[in-house]
């Protein structure tokens, strides 16, 4: 093959592994996204039962990473400590290992039967949960034949001359074959791939076990980085979690791979060949440091608060204050000062976005302070709204188009409706996350899994509100008016379901029944104030009819 051709396929093969094991956890996360987080919620019974429920959601998701940033999320809103927290990512790394294992038996012969299953599922059903499916099958499916590619693209490789110059420099110099494998599983944000890209490499002759085992201890270590990074920008207390897990994992990475050049390991009990042995010694070695480290996570959970210590003057009622977009200097311009007012008013819907995305974490069990910060941020979209709102009235005192001036209206009305949407979730929604925390109350899993739905669809439709104010899309304003409609149905469904559960009399029902019904009422509401910025667009194209009454014959 051709150093080009070879090139091509071999990184083609690796993308598709990539791809598909993201595929999986995507579809997983669509499917069964709200159950496998009540799970986490759920499980406080202690650090084992934290590191069996992460090591189950992480074969589920086939992502240790993503479970750390679940975890993350819940230390953010009270409801996990740090402690557990760490504990739960020392299990999801097992579950990972587990993933590998798994995916490590020749299983090619299933490929054809998983595409056409997972093919008609997805293609052929309207269901979600079923489509989703599909699509996890396709990705069990895409993954086998990944390695299948990367396998038949490296078989020249046994033959060629450079890699017994390279394999011979490796072994000679394990703490480059360490560094190296981390930096790959960096790079390509998954363990997982990286640790079968090597046991395809080893199966294949390319990879002695010399240099095999340092360099899956270096995508151990760089699968403790990824998660590091990846929550970097949330704050302080959530942080700690991935930090205190790449502590664990580097310290053990590092004296295993100490150990392995000082202590000839008998590894030849691990499995008949090579790959068998490396993927055994993968899983051997999470799953003791899972042993070994669960009793030292609350001394590890101090050690990240002094590492990352709180702000001294993090305050929860103080917000930096951010420049406007509103250019004064164009007042006489109407188009491009009616311009600057969008964008603006991109920034306050970006704000709004900010104060709604953790509602339902502040509903499940947000402290005080958290909630504060949520109203903190009203403030500043009432602040925005005036100021737009008094540029705009500033615009129209000139000469305008008519086009201009319905433009102007439109945006002030917009600015109003997320203006409303701003005092319902902090006045609203977190007065019934006040009266949750302090009464002590307990959602039933149905009314909380039918909860997330809305606030997960709301929060689509916000996004896609706010990408049609800048766009003006026809095709994205109908969709958005269509969600209206879904909205009002799943509304209604909810609360039919609510009632059905009140008169069978499940107490965690009846606690939370008037907290339940507003928060629905409530997501029902902001999503028709977020419709709203669709009906100019519709109405100028003729998309809209004036009313939806019936003409009387």
């Amino acid at each position: 093959m051709l150093p080009v051709a070879f090139m091509i396929y071999l990184a083609g093969a690796v993308m598709l592994l990539l791809w598909a094991v993201r595929m999986v956890r995507t579809g997983v996360e669509r499917a069964h996204g709200t159950r496998l987080k009540a799970a986490l919620r759920g499980a406080k019974g202690g650090t084992a039962q934290m590191a069996l429920v992460g090591m189950i959601l992480a074969v589920v998701l086939q992502s240790s990473t993503a479970v750390g940033i679940l975890a993350a999320g819940f230390v953010t809103s009270g409801i996990l400590t740090v402690s557990t927290g760490i504990a739960a990512l020392l299990g999801a790394d097992l579950g990972s290992a587990l993933v590998v294992k798994i995916l490590s038996f020749d299983l090619s012969g299933l490929i054809p039967l998983l595409l056409l299953v997972g093919a008609t599922m997805f293609l052929k059903f309207e269901g979600r949960n079923i489509r989703q499916t599909g699509r996890i099958v396709l990705g069990v499916a895409f993954i086998l034949l990944s390695l299948q590619m990367v396998g038949q693209a490296t078989e020249p490789l046994r033959d060629s001359a450079l890699m017994p110059g390279l394999m011979g420099y490796l072994r000679g110099d394990p703490l480059t074959a360490f560094l190296v494998a981390a930096v790959i599983a960096w790079v390509v944000h998954s363990s997982v791939a990286t640790v079968l890209l090597f046991v395809t490499f080893a199966s294949g002759g390319m990879l002695p076990l010399e240099v095999a085992l340092p360099m899956v201890l270096g995508a151990n270590l760089g699968g403790g980085i990824i998660a590091v990074w990846l929550t970097r920008g949330m704050e302080i207390e959530a942080r700690r979690i991935p930090v205190g897990n790449l502590i664990f994992r580097g310290v053990a990475a590092a004296l295993m791979l100490v150990v392995v050049q000082v202590v000839d390991l008998p590894v030849a009990y691990l499995g008949a060949s090579e790959a068998v042995q490396l993927v055994n010694f993968h899983l051997g070695f999470n799953l003791v440091l899972v042993v070994l480290a669960l009793p030292f996570v609350r001394p590890m959970a101090r050690l990240a608060a002094i590492l990352l210590p709180d702000p001294a003057a993090a305050r929860a009622d103080v917000i930096e204050p951010i420049a406007s977009m509103l250019d004064r200097a164009s007042v006489k311009t109407p188009a491009v000062a009616l311009a600057s007012a969008k964008r603006e008013l991109l920034r306050m819907g970006e704000t709004v976005a900010l104060m709604y995305h953790p509602v339902m974490e502040l509903l499940d069990g947000g402290a005080a302070e958290k909630i504060a910060r949520v109203r903190a941020l009203d403030s500043l979209v009432n602040r925005k709204h005036t100021e737009i709102k008094l540029f705009i009235a500033e615009v129209n005192r000139g000469a305008l188009t008519g086009a201009e001036a319905r433009l102007g209206t439109e945006l002030t009305d917009f600015s109003i409706n997320l203006e409303h949407i701003g005092n319902i979730i902090a006045r609203s929604l977190m007065g019934l996350a006040e009266t949750r925390a302090r009464k002590n109350l307990r959602f039933s899993p149905e009314g909380w899994a039918e909860m997330c739905n809305l606030h997960s669809r709301v929060g689509a439709n916000l996004q896609l509100a706010l990408n049609v104010l800048i766009s003006g899309d026809v095709a994205s304003a109908r969709q958005l008016v269509k969600e209206k409609e879904a909205m009002r149905k799943l509304e209604r469904e909810s609360h039919d379901r609510h009632l059905e559960r009140l008169r069978n009399a499940h107490s965690d029902s009846i606690d939370t029944s008037d907290i339940h019904l507003e928060t629905v009422r409530a997501f029902k509401e902001i999503n028709s104030l977020l419709v709203t910025v669709a009906y100019p667009i519709l109405t100028e194209s003729g998309h809209l009819l004036e009313s939806r009454l019936a003409q009387p014959g």
